[in-house]
């Protein structure tokens, strides 16, 4: 198969880098082989993938700031002059957005339109892309999958300003980037992430790892709650494939919205993911519910078929090799013997992947 060498070389502007999905994202590029650029402040868990695989040797300039400081995004995009930007920094707990409202507001919805003055104000950006979350879409809990078109909403705050940035991001793209040789930005929506490296709070799996690695109890909220399971090497992937797209996107075919969830066979009960995982790690502790603690949506999936048709894109790993591959990297992880390698384990599942599935 012919090697794709778009990413060559590429100038890529990263914010929110030092995150989960960002420190995927970092060494997934750097495999491509870009120039990455990430703008971040520093990780909030401890410990954090990050830092603990010291991802800042990957970066060409590895930069501290908020996304909620205009002034500075804005010196230090003009400064880079990337041809892509990657918009992944947020406040991405449900939790966190309950107990401050103010914050994941003003760092989602304001730090996301700070993120679009910057581009606009640098001219060399030719590509765009707004993460947000599956959690855009205002679930009445129908059992049905979500389509782009489909009405936004949310339970919760978080929810909402993720909601929030999709039509703001809709609104500058009218007022602002209508012209054909403007930026091209689209808004991206993946289901329910995992892999290696996610030390967020009230996480299911960080917190199956950590109880049955440690032979301690796990307390689960929401047993019975169905969840679209993937790893997250898959929606970034086809993040890159549609920044690409984007990049030579002269009619604007590809601008908008953009579901990246999987397959529905690859929902699972939290309550089976949570078995799974003992059984992976071959632990003895037990399973207990708990009281929920906020409201949590009982059935959440996309449905991905312009992403299939117009991208060629679809989840390719199931949910059990999903969650085979994240478990192995927290056991890598913890081994100490072999943590000063966690960077070569998380490439050879980046390699895996690609090899498997013929990506170049």
């Amino acid at each position: 198969m012919k090697k794709n060498n778009f990413w060559k070389n590429k100038t890529v502007f990263i914010t929110g880098h030092t995150g989960f999905k960002g420190s995927w994202l970092t060494l997934i590029l750097r495999n491509l082989g870009a120039r990455v650029f990430g703008y971040a402040l520093n990780p909030i868990s401890k410990p954090n993938f990050f830092d603990g695989a010291k991802l800042n040797q990957f970066l060409k300039k590895d930069y501290r700031g908020d996304i909620k400081d205009l002034k500075k995004l804005k010196t230090v995009i003009k400064k880079i002059k990337p041809s892509i930007v990657l918009h992944l920094a947020a406040q991405s707990s449900v939790l966190v957005s309950y107990k401050n409202p103010k914050d994941t507001i003003e760092t989602n919805v304001i730090g996301t339109m700070n993120v679009l003055e910057a581009i606009r104000s640098c001219k060399s950006v030719k590509s765009a892309l707004i993460v947000t979350t599956d959690k855009v879409y205002l679930n009445l809990e129908k059992k049905l999958k979500f389509k782009e078109s489909d009405s936004l909403g949310g339970h919760d705050v978080y929810s909402g300003s993720k909601a929030a940035c999709e039509i703001l991001t809709q609104s500058y793209l009218k007022s602002f980037y209508s012209k054909n040789n403007d930026c091209k930005i689209a808004t991206v929506r993946s289901g329910n992430c995992i892999g290696g490296g996610d030390w967020t709070k009230d996480r299911i799996i960080k917190d199956c790892v950590e109880s049955f690695l440690f032979n301690k109890n796990l307390f689960i909220r929401s047993p019975n709650a169905s969840r679209p399971w993937q790893h997250v090497i898959e929606p970034l992937f086809g993040y890159l494939k549609l920044a690409e797209k984007l990049y030579f996107d002269d009619k604007k075919k590809y601008v908008g919205s953009w579901n990246f969830g999987p397959n529905i066979k690859n929902n699972f009960k939290i309550l089976s993911v949570a078995k799974y995982g003992k059984k992976i790690l071959k632990s003895k502790s037990k399973i207990l519910k708990t009281k929920k603690i906020f409201y949590e949506s009982e059935h959440l999936s996309l449905d991905s078929t312009k992403s299939f048709k117009l991208l060629k894109w679809k989840t390719l790993l199931t949910a059990k090799e999903a969650l085979k591959l994240t478990f192995e990297w927290y056991k890598f992880y913890y081994n100490k013997a072999s943590r000063d390698k966690i960077v070569k384990f998380t490439y050879d599942q980046i390699n895996f992947y690609k090899k498997k599935f013929k990506i170049s």
